[in-house]
């Protein structure tokens, strides 16, 4: 096909816009020499200032056995400070477009050129499956584009069957995915480490299923969730990599261009939608899709600097926010300080409290799976027990298992309470807070409360040791503890230095 610009502009229904090209064609069943190939290639230009996705509609004859496609596209020069090209790809078959419809069948962003499709087998992050008859969509992401513009191929193959044999319209079998299951022996009522922001092969990482399970073992963690950009490939390619020491939760990484959420322990073979903006008003239905399928909706890293990360969305339908992802950097600072001022929102009766929790997003060597993670108290090691820790806030965060640590608070006629949960006692009763913490040599701590840093002080040089403080639910709504690495500048700009560990809040005081 000759060089073309978009012929036609499209919507889908409720997302953001979508340009449509002319279809491309391949020969009936009647014109075809039995089995073989045919290809067909595409070229076309994009202007600054596309809209977020182009769909290429393939029409699939019968009796087709696997669809393979690559692209390219090209990476002129661009001034400092100018967005160059970078393009994402993925396709939908013969079911449609429709935002959160059933035909999405992958989506490997930017980090592959090729993949295919077969009823027996599909690239990873994408779906395998019969490939029926009908109107299929290779859909192109042009995430940033040159001030020159976007000049971009596309091939598309087919490869058929023998005609006249007695094979249903796509050969082979699909396999049957095999899930992991739902909970693992655990300790019974115990705190648990896990990573829940985690990518392999199946979307932009590098590491497979197995090698992200012996580094999450490693690690010393109970629990991770598998979370690739935009797919759900992945919730099938963990068999053999659980144990009674292991459990893995399925989800996705909506990534969206005004920022990523996890959609932490959704059911396995669930598919999030992510073809939409803030401006579309489109998130809230698909944050009650997360919870429908069982998970929760954890906004991901809010201030990262990278293109299309900074949540846009607001926290009203959130259940949790990614507070710390990987190192601790300065976005994390920020979002720590963000979240603190929705607990003092909370308090005011403007709306119940979100929890912090830690994930390290890691992808590759040198990567650290664990790096932070979130510590949870549940009933038992199973997806229930673990999703409903989270969501109470019964949870704190660490660098490495090598930290441990106990927060409470303690007052009136001997009551006491636990991270994330109320001590009720009277105004102007006197509350003990004690943390006990080990593993953090170097550090100090910092208890924070809804006027800031109200107590600090250093550790033993070992990391371990007890610090109490007391206060008064008039004086203190609430605190939570900080234990943070010296200053890199030895404090000389006034700023903490990075965290080792944090706790959610204990509420001081009746409701």
């Amino acid at each position: 096909m000759e060089r073309r610009d978009v012929l036609r502009l499209s919507a889908v229904a409720g997302a953001a816009g979508a340009l449509t090209l002319g279809t491309v064609t391949f020969a009936r069943a009647e014109e075809r020499d039995g089995g073989g190939e045919e290809t067909r290639t595409v070229t076309g230009h994009l202007p600054t200032g596309s809209p977020d996705f182009v769909y290429l509609p393939v029409e699939v004859p019968s009796r087709v056995r696997e669809i393979a496609v690559s692209y390219s596209y090209d990476k002129p020069a661009v001034p400092p400070g100018t967005q160059g090209n970078a393009c994402d790809i993925g396709i939908f078959d013969e079911r449609g477009t429709d935002l959160g419809g059933r035909g999405f069948r992958g989506w490997s962003g930017g980090f592959r050129s090729e993949f295919a499709i077969s009823a027996e087998q599909a690239t990873p992050a994408y779906l395998a499956g019969p490939v029926l008859p009908g109107t299929w969509h290779v859909v192109l992401g042009p995430y940033t584009v040159a001030p020159q513009g976007l000049n971009y191929e596309v091939t598309i193959t087919l490869r058929y069957g023998e005609l006249g044999s007695p094979m249903p319209e796509a050969s082979g079998e699909t396999p049957k995915p095999v899930y992991p299951p739902q909970r693992a022996k655990g300790r019974g009522r115990a705190w648990y480490r896990g990573d829940c922001h985690l990518h392999t092969v199946h979307s932009d990482g590098k590491r497979t299923p197995a090698e992200v399970a012996a580094a999450a073992r490693a690690a010393g963690l109970d629990f991770i969730t598998t979370t690739e950009h935009n797919t759900s490939s992945g919730h099938g390619a963990w068999q053999g990599l659980w144990g009674d020491d292991l459990l893995i939760l399925t989800g996705e990484e909506v990534t969206t261009r005004n920022g990523h959420v996890v959609a932490l322990g959704i059911d396995p073979g669930t598919f999030i939608d992510w073809r939409y903006r803030a401006r579309d008003n489109a998130f809230g239905c698909f944050s009650r899709k997360i919870r429908e399928a069982g998970g929760l909706v954890v906004p991901a890293h809010p201030h990262a600097t990278c293109i299309g990360c900074n949540w846009k969305f607001g926290l009203n339908d959130a259940d949790a926010v990614e507070v710390w992802n990987g190192p601790f950097t300065p976005d994390d600072e920020v979002t720590i300080a963000e979240w603190d001022n929705t607990l003092v929102a909370a308090i005011r009766g403007r709306g119940r409290w979100l929890p912090a929790m830690a994930n390290s997003d890691a992808h590759r060597e040198p990567q650290v799976v664990g790096l932070p993670q979130t510590v949870v108290l549940a009933d038992d090691l199973s997806r229930p027990a673990i999703l409903e820790g989270i969501r109470a806030g019964r949870s704190w965060i660490a660098e490495s298992s090598a930290i441990q640590l106990a927060f409470q608070a303690s007052g009136g006629r001997g009551k006491h309470a636990g991270i994330g949960g109320r001590l009720a006692v009277d105004a102007d009763d006197e509350v003990t807070v004690r943390l006990e913490v080990s593993g953090t040599p170097g550090c100090s701590v910092r208890f924070v409360t809804d006027q800031g840093q109200l107590y600090a002080t250093a550790l033993p040089a070992s990391g371990a040791g007890t610090v109490e403080w007391r206060t008064t639910p008039a004086y203190a709504a609430y605190v939570r503890a900080e234990i943070r690495h010296a200053p890199a500048d030895g404090g000389a700009s006034g700023l903490p230095g990075p965290m080792a560990a944090l706790t959610n809040p204990i509420f001081l005081g009746r409701e």
